[in-house]
């Protein structure tokens, strides 16, 4: 069978097109004229004589000249605090460079920034939650126009500074645990739906190589980690009920999940014990494993990124999407269009919106369409019932 790469739409393409004819309108608008003068006009006769036509009687003489005038930019909606520039500001509890999902966050907005020519975003990352109030008050200081928030852990306990700091669009990756807040915008998914479609697209790579065995590497229990992991293991014995998928905690609590040498001894006892495949859902300890997973002949997927299948130094088998960066791809286009508000929630759904689900890099035709016909069922709402048992046990409601 003949390989081939799944079709997601590329939000970039759309993004950039927006900004590009936004910026072309600001252009136009600030074109400033220098020591016009203003053409002679000339009056309209007042009577007709048939069969001739009378000359005007007078001609009008240019009584003014437009001096030059200098216009600044229009940034139009993005220019929240009316300075007359656009800067964008981040803040992420993990490292920019994580090859994950803040890296993915943080590109997003240089790439948005540099296609609207916006000022360089101020980026501040490895923030602890216990100082993310201190360090989101610093960011608010520095005469950004928008804040992108790369977690609810930074988020949480931060609520007053959202309506404070009103001359600021603050905007959340905050997930659907998060809760409506004034002054917020936030996106959401379904780690349930997202882990449902990673778990079937895994379990047709290993029904292809009559193996059985997933390691889900985490950090350390957390409800959302239990909710994923629920949710794949479910998708995996849609394709074969004899599949498994074991979690193995790598990090310290809470909110680990840069611990290379925990991931990697985790890893390496993992394969011992014949694993296959390996769901490296992790932060700055991604990476290693993932090229550990390449080494080693592992299935292997993105957590987050929806850029894996482009790589050159890392080789993917699924990605596995829910990319903060295609998220503020979306919702800056939409906050530029007036669609997006804060004290709400976008919601990002599998089968129905790209940038989220499960999609091969290198798999055969009925696989790619086995998958895509899958995640439609998810967006139609098939398991809403199995759905809502997963996060009944993962968050005890």
């Amino acid at each position: 069978m003949g390989k081939h790469r799944s079709n997601k739409i590329p939000s970039r393409i759309m993004l950039f097109m927006f900004l590009a004819a936004f910026l072309a309108l600001a252009t136009g608008a600030c074109s400033s004229s220098s020591d016009t003068t203003v053409a002679p006009t000339t009056a309209t006769p007042d009577t007709t004589v048939a069969p001739t036509t009378a000359a005007p009687d007078t001609t009008v003489a240019p009584d003014t000249t437009v001096a030059p005038t200098t216009a600044a930019p229009d940034w139009g909606a993005a220019d929240f605090n009316g300075d007359g520039v656009v800067r964008i500001g981040v803040a992420t509890d993990g490292p920019r460079d994580d090859g994950a999902y803040y890296q993915a966050l943080v590109e997003s907005v240089e790439e948005i920034s540099a296609a609207a020519g916006y000022e360089a975003p101020i980026i501040v990352d490895q923030i602890d939650p216990a100082n993310s109030g201190t360090e989101l008050e610093n960011l608010a200081a520095q005469g950004v126009d928008v804040i992108a928030i790369g977690s609810s852990s930074l988020a949480d306990g931060n609520q007053d500074l959202f309506t404070k700091y009103d001359n600021i669009f603050w905007y959340c990756n905050c997930g659907s645990g998060f809760q409506d807040t004034p002054g917020l915008l936030r996106s959401a998914d379904s780690g349930a739906e997202i882990n449902i479609s990673s778990g079937y697209a895994t379990g047709l790579l290993l029904q292809e190589r009559g193996k059985d065995k997933t390691v889900f590497l985490g950090c350390c229990d957390l409800n959302f980690e239990v909710e994923s992991l629920l949710a794949m293991e479910f998708g995996l014995s849609l394709v074969d009920e004899s599949f498994t998928v074991t979690y193995v905690p790598t990090g310290n609590f809470p909110f680990d999940f840069n611990n290379t040498a925990g991931a990697t001894e985790a890893y390496s006892s993992a394969v011992a014990e014949g694993a296959a495949a390996v769901y490296p859902f992790l932060g700055g300890a991604h990476e290693p494993i993932v090229q550990l997973a390449n080494e080693d002949g592992l299935i292997v997927m993105t957590a987050g990124s929806s850029k894996g299948c482009e790589r050159d130094d890392l080789n993917y088998d699924i990605e596995v999407m829910f990319d903060a960066g295609d998220y503020l791809e979306t919702i800056f286009s939409e906050i530029l269009t007036g669609d997006a508000t804060e004290g709400g929630v976008r919601m990002f759904t599998v089968g129905i919106d790209p940038q989220v689900g499960a999609a091969f890099c290198n798999a055969t035709p009925e696989q790619v369409q086995a998958l895509a016909d899958f995640n439609a069922r998810i967006g139609a709402g098939e398991f809403s019932d199995k759905i809502y048992e997963i996060l009944s046990e993962a968050y005890g409601f």
